[in-house]
């Protein structure tokens, strides 16, 4: 091994690494520090990477490409793990494994780096979507081979000079970008505690939201939010500020016990309010603008769309493919939802489309009713044929009720006044 370029954060795992990475493989360390909504003070960083033993350091901002070239197909496809999560970490991981690979080729590098441990589903990503991108690049993840505590490695860090942030450490492990924060472990791991509040930094508790509700109306074209009340706004400043107002009124926490990749339950907290109310917002533009048949099918490519982003597979043909699929179904999907915000709750107050297949005259009961009504008896009858067909040669299933009567039989009639 000559050259690593390594995912750099600048916490204690990474700073530890640049040396280890050093001592264990006597190679040079190029760090990489991506930016995709929470990193602070890139300068600081890199001046941290260079300090700590770097031959040279990169920061990239990268929030622009997060949210156009990764956020927005996955919310084009309603991808949401388990029904619920927004994969806003697995999103950002095959970014910054893109960047890796691409920051190798450019300084000549034979290996990447990440701080992953070996019990999470990060290291799946990093590893598949690298060698998904070029086979050549071996993978090292220090964390995974060294198995120091954290005690240890704050020694190890002393011991050799190591600069390391001396602010408080968090009880928790937390991860975020733009797109949400995660929360794990310390109390969360027992899935009985309720979250205590210090769990939370982007969300308002409801009780305390403001009582008056709050209306916004957001714009899409062909499946992309390009618009909130009405003012045009680039991806990533559109979801920091959906994440401001969301956040105010308590939407966005979602508590769950996930399947993690490696066979294990964990316990997850997220914070997302900008992905909640696009997610929503999204779907109900959907509701106008593709057909029930689409629809339905696209229902089962969202489920599996997830499954891949979330098992690290984004750079897998399969993705590719699905990826084609919904980018065909989102033509349509342009128009306005405008959205009724209360404490902790989320409701579809107005939706409009140029494409919208709702037809008022022929969804109306009053006198503008366009409806053939009377086409409706021979549908019915078609529609029922192989039902009664089924029926009339092979009989029908008896079903047995909690009153003890079978289909067929005949109830006994009781009067009023008996």
């Amino acid at each position: 091994m000559t050259k690593v370029v390594l995912a750099y954060s600048g916490g204690l795992d990474t700073s530890v690494a640049v040396k280890w990475l050093k001592e264990k493989y006597g190679c040079e360390v190029v760090t990489l520090t991506v930016d995709v909504g929470a990193v602070k003070d890139l300068d600081v960083i890199r001046a941290r990477a260079l300090a700590t033993g770097a031959e040279q350091a990169f920061v990239v901002d990268a929030r622009d490409t997060f949210i156009s070239e990764y956020v927005w197909p996955a919310l084009q496809a309603h991808a949401l793990y388990e029904g619920s999560y927004p994969l806003a970490t697995a999103l950002a991981r095959p970014l910054i494994a893109s960047l890796l690979v691409d920051v190798a080729h450019q300084v000549g590098a034979n290996a990447v780096a990440h701080g992953c441990t070996g019990k999470g589903n990060d290291q799946v990503r990093f590893d598949v979507a690298t060698t998904a991108l070029d086979p050549s690049l071996a993978v090292i993840a220090p964390v995974r081979e060294w198995g120091m505590s954290r005690d240890q490695e704050m020694a190890y860090a002393a011991e050799h000079g190591i600069q390391v942030p001396t602010t408080k450490q968090s009880p928790y492990s937390v991860d975020e970008n733009l797109w949400g924060r995660s929360v794990e472990a310390g109390i969360l791991e027992d899935p009985w505690v309720e979250p205590p509040a210090d769990a939370y930094q982007w969300t308002t508790a409801p009780e305390h939201a403001p009582q008056s509700p709050q209306h916004l109306e957001i714009g899409f074209e062909s499946g992309v939010p390009v618009s909130l009340d009405g003012e045009p706004l680039g991806g990533a400043a559109l979801v920091e500020a959906l994440n401001k107002i969301g956040g105010t009124y308590g939407i966005g926490r979602i508590d769950r016990v996930e399947s993690r990749l490696v066979g294990i339950k964990s316990r997850e907290i997220y914070e997302a309010p900008a992905a909640v109310l696009l997610h929503a917002a999204h779907s109900a533009l959907e509701d106008l603008a593709i057909g029930r048949d689409v629809a339905k099918f696209k229902s089962m490519v969202s489920s599996e769309y997830a499954d891949l982003i979330y098992n690290g597979a984004w750079f897998s043909p399969l993705r590719y493919h699905l990826q084609a699929f919904v980018a065909s179904t989102q033509k349509f999907v342009t128009g306005t939802i405008r959205l009724k915000l209360t404490a902790g709750t989320i409701q579809i107050s107005g939706r409009q489309s140029p494409y919208s297949l709702y037809n008022p005259g022929l969804a109306t009961y009053g006198d503008d009713d366009t409806f053939s009504h009377d086409a409706a008896i021979g549908f019915i009858k078609l529609w029922g044929l192989p039902i009664r067909t089924a029926a009339t040669v092979q009989g029908i299933p008896h079903v047995h009720h909690a009153d003890g009567l079978r289909s067929g039989d005949t109830a006994p009639v009781t009067s009023a006044a008996e």
